[in-house]
C-alpha cells in the first residue's frame, strides 16, 4: 500500500508513477491511496491535519514505512527480502507513507516501524513517489529472480 498526501499531479512524472504502480501490482497487492493535503496554517498544524488523514486510512496491522529524508536508506535487495518475508509468513503487508509539503507528522513517524530515506536530499512529491514505486516494482522483480535488476 502506498498512501500519499496529495496527488502525483499530471505530466510525465505522474504518468511514470502510474506506470510503475501498475507494474508493481503484478507482484504485490498494491493499493494507492491519496489523502488531501492539509489546508492553510502553520506547518505543524498542516502536518497534524495530514497525519489525522493518514491514521484514518492506513490499517494499523500493516508495517508502516514513513518516508523521510532523515530516515535510513535501504538497498533494493533488502527491500525485496523484507516484502517477500511479509508475504511468506502471512503478515498483513506494508504501507509506505509519503508526506506533504511539510513532511510527515511526528505521530506518524513515531508509529512507523521503519523510517525510510529515498535520498538525503529533499525530493519533489511526485519524484519521491516515482522513486518509491519503481523500487517496489524492482523488489518484485528481485524476489522472482527476473532480469530487471542489475547489480554488481
Amino acid at each position: 500500500m502506498v498512501v500519499a498526501v496529495g496527488s502525483a499531479g499530471s505530466g510525465p512524472v505522474a504518468e511514470a508513477v502510474r506506470d510503475y504502480e501498475e507494474r508493481a501490482s503484478r507482484y504485490f497487492d498494491l493499493e494507492t491511496v491519496e489523502v488531501p493535503a492539509g489546508g492553510g496554517g502553520e506547518p505543524a498544524e498542516v502536518r497534524r491535519q495530514e497525519g489525522d488523514r493518514l491514521f484514518d486510512r492506513v490499517p494499523e496491522e500493516l508495517h508502516w514505512f514513513a518516508l523521510t529524508r532523515k530516515g535510513r536508506g535501504m538497498r533494493s535487495r533488502r527491500l525485496a527480502r523484507y516484502l517477500e518475508e511479509l508475504a511468506t509468513y502471512g503478515r498483513a503487508g506494508a504501507a509506505f507513507l509519503v508526506g506533504g509539503a511539510h513532511g510527515l507528522d511526528e505521530r506518524v513517524l513515531e508509529r512507523a516501524r521503519y523510517r525510510l530515506s529515498l535520498s538525503p536530499m529533499t525530493l519533489p512529491h511526485a519524484l519521491a513517489r516515482l522513486v518509491l514505486t519503481e523500487q517496489v516494482y524492482r523488489a518484485g522483480t528481485i524476489a522472482r529472480g527476473e532480469p530487471y535488476h542489475k547489480e554488481r
